[in-house]
């Protein structure tokens, strides 16, 4: 084991140029393409990785959208709830989650996650509905499909849509599905730092809804299927045909991102000690590991520990969603313990694509010397 580190350079939580680095010569190909083309908004781009990304995610098809947030508004706005309709999201998810139902609406009703899993409590779910919800928007958190079984059975006993906020999950599956193609929708974001990074922002909804993918095709482009001729009050939201371009290129190599990933997890899941509260590992689900996270009760003096260390650390999430100020008349105030308990003793590591052994060898002795 490394139990001594050069800190000329600290071990970075995350580095963009160097994550992308190996991609440079592709991209530099594809925005040449791109460049010469003339034609840089919904052109063979972004149709290519429409087609590439619906056959890795194992849906029938794929629409591009702007980013993550404007999927989740558009899939909530394609199926035509009525206002103030409910929709059922986690209390401990990134608050994109939240903002999609609010913007399309709808009224968020939060449910606990599972304190080992972090993702939604199935078994919790069925107490918050009502005979006005409409929707359960689970979210894949870290890069672990939520127990999708449960909740679909629950879903189509009271007859209930389901959308996925896939935007951690990319590849990620969950007892041989894959992330994206459970719901009605899958919803994606390709943000930068995403195991499936475009180089700006960038978002897809996935679906085997041959209608459903047509109303999405209008409402990213100003609900318009053919030029000039609006059916529907659309918005702006089409994915941009430089970076569908780069995620073609990236799309190639992401199981092999996916994997370096899980190897790295590996490592921290057997050389941390027991006090370190780790990630749980079960047959049924395959882990991408977007985020890294432990949880420890000292968590503010161990990331303070690591950086003096020369680690970088991250905290996914610090305030749970119900104590956010922009939600403080949106959210009913019901406690939360279980997210709250979450987001006081989380701690994202290191675990990016460009991370090496000896990075997290180093990490390890030095967490387990805290």
């Amino acid at each position: 084991m490394i139990t001594s580190l050069n800190l000329i350079e600290m071990i970075e939580y995350e580095n963009l140029r160097k994550v992308n680095e190996t991609f440079f010569k592709e991209y530099r190909e594809s925005f040449d393409q791109v460049l010469e083309s003339g034609w840089y908004i919904l052109g063979n781009k972004v149709q290519q990785f429409e087609v590439e990304f619906a056959a890795y995610c194992k849906t029938t098809y794929c629409c591009g959208v702007a980013n993550g947030l404007d999927a989740m508004i558009l899939a909530l706005k394609s199926l035509e709830f009525e206002d103030g309709d409910e929709v059922i999201v986690p209390s401990n998810t990134y608050i994109a989650t939240i903002l999609a139902v609010i913007h399309a609406r709808l009224k968020p009703v939060l449910v606990e996650p599972d304190i080992s899993t972090y993702n939604i409590d199935p078994l919790k779910i069925e107490e918050k509905i009502t005979n006005r919800t409409k929707a359960i928007l689970v979210v894949h958190l870290y890069g672990k499909v939520c127990q999708m079984d449960v909740i679909m059975q629950l879903a189509s006993r009271y007859r209930l849509k389901v959308i996925e906020d896939c935007a951690q999950a990319h590849g990620a599956s969950f007892k041989g599905t894959k992330a994206g193609n459970f719901g009605t929708y899958g919803a994606f974001s390709f943000y930068p730092t995403k195991n499936l990074g475009a180089l700006a922002d960038a978002g897809a909804l996935t679906t085997s809804d041959e209608k459903l993918q047509h109303k999405i095709l209008a409402l990213r482009n100003y609900g318009s299927s053919e030029k000039y001729y609006n059916e529907v009050l659309g918005y702006n939201s089409r994915l941009d045909e430089i970076q569908a371009g780069f995620l073609s290129v990236k799309l190639k190599y992401l199981d092999m991102i996916n994997q370096h990933k899980r190897n790295l997890a590996t490592m921290y899941l057997e050389g941390l000690k027991a006090e370190f509260i780790k990630p749980v590992v079960h047959a049924d689900y395959y882990d991408v590991y977007h985020i890294f996270n432990i949880r420890h009760n000292k968590r503010n003096q161990l990331r303070e520990y690591l950086l003096q260390k020369g680690i970088k650390s991250e905290i996914h999430y610090p305030v749970a969603p119900n104590k956010q100020k922009a939600m403080k008349e949106l959210l009913d105030r019901e406690p939360t313990p279980i997210s709250e308990e979450i987001h006081s003793t989380t701690c994202s590591l290191p675990i990016s694509y460009f991370h090496k052994k000896s990075d997290i060898e180093y990490i390890i002795d030095t967490l387990n010397d805290f």
